[in-house]
């Protein structure tokens, strides 16, 4: 079986993809990845065939460092629309009916921002999954993006599909707790949930806290850098802070000891030693602290980091926080109620039995092979 896999963002839409692949290769079948030109490296770094598809477009993190925006909505489903959707699939829609043709893949998986995967796909008649990256559930809804999605299916002669049904229609793989998921936005009954990649029980001697904005809005976050570290450099803790490939650690000074900041280091080797998360709120840093069954502080600047936020709110796991008018004193209180109160490293902990308990990526390959299997009827014939 050779299974494609698509992506239409940066890390946080890769990185969900890889455990799935991981699992299809072991069982002896062929994979290959499609994404934007400044995505290749970074795929084939993590050991796969890697295909460059459109002109980059999609959520990129750059060298140039940008203000701090006020939180907006509409502004954030506005890009969704128009980035992801209008410009995504007019960038790559072509390069995928090339690509697919060429290659010849039994089933695409594509994430689930990337629409113009699903579209090639059905245009071609092939199988196709989609694969979740947002945790929530409640970014990508059809209120936001369907309109728009119309009229690129009608450009190809396909049918409307104002509730985004074809997105899923075959099968939905979900690498996040059901539980963190609004509860509005429930899975469909394509939907099979798969475990994200799980550590051990986290905790250290001395209490200890990692700090990230993530990989995109850490070039976009203004002064929030500062405001946070400064309000963790009171506290009896240590931290550990990762501020991207673009932000210089030398920017902030000299630290007071126990406070280590560096561009880069793999979430799985920091989680085991913390004791509580400081984040933006984006699905990769919420769900990997979760997976080790720890509280969270989320600072939500935008994308999907706002319905994440609720989400933690509302399962009692962690604190929100309001990236622009949050103080040090804010952010040293915030840490302080989560480390000092037992409850939500117990909230934490219920989410991580489930996440325990959720089948491994393994098990979702038997559903590809059938998928493949299966013959698949155009759109609207």
């Amino acid at each position: 079986m050779r299974v494609l896999f698509t992506f239409a963002g940066g890390a946080g839409h890769f990185q969900p993809l890889v455990p799935i692949a991981r699992a299809v290769v072991a069982a002896g079948h062929t994979v290959a990845f499609a994404a934007g030109p400044a995505r290749r490296a970074a795929v084939e770094a993590a050991g796969f065939t890697a295909f460059a598809v459109g002109r980059g477009g999609g959520a990129a993190a750059t060298a140039e460092r940008r203000p701090l925006l006020v939180p907006d909505r509409q502004r954030e489903d506005d890009d969704l629309r128009e980035i992801f959707v209008r410009q995504g699939v007019t960038r790559r829609l072509p390069d995928y009916l090339d690509l697919f043709g060429r290659w010849r893949p039994d089933v695409v998986v594509c994430e689930e921002t990337d629409f113009g995967g699903v579209l090639a796909a059905e245009v071609l008649g092939l199988p196709y999954a989609n694969a979740q990256v947002i945790a929530s559930g409640s970014f990508v809804r059809p209120a936001v993006v369907a309109p728009a999605l119309a009229e690129l299916r009608a450009e190809q002669g396909l049918p409307p599909d104002p509730d985004l049904v074809t997105q899923h229609r075959h099968l939905l793989l979900s690498p996040f707790p059901p539980s963190f998921r609004h509860p509005d936005f429930p899975l469909p009954g394509t939907a099979f949930p798969i475990r994200p990649p799980v550590g051990g029980p986290a905790g250290s001697d001395r209490p200890t806290v990692y700090f990230t904005l993530g990989t995109v809005f850490n070039t976009e976050s203004g002064d929030l850098f500062h405001r946070v570290l400064a309000g963790l450099g009171d506290l009896p803790v240590d931290v550990v802070a990762t501020v991207g490939e673009h932000v210089d650690p030398a920017e902030f000074g000299e630290q007071r000891a126990g406070v280590r900041i560096v561009r880069y280091l793999p979430q799985d080797e920091v989680l085991p030693r913390c004791d509580v998360v400081v984040s933006h709120g984006g699905s990769g840093s919420v769900i990997g602290a979760l997976a080790h069954g720890l509280p969270v502080v989320v600072l939500p600047m935008g994308a999907d980091q706002p319905h994440n936020a609720e989400q933690c709110v509302r399962l009692g796991v962690g604190r929100e926080l309001d990236p622009v008018a949050a103080t040090p004193q804010d952010v040293r209180a915030a840490v302080a109620e989560v480390l000092a109160d037992p409850g939500y490293r117990r909230a934490a902990e219920r989410v991580r039995a489930e996440i325990l308990d959720l089948p491994e990526p393994a098990r979702a390959v038997p559903l590809l092979e059938r998928l493949a299997a299966a013959p698949v009827v155009r759109s609207g014939s």
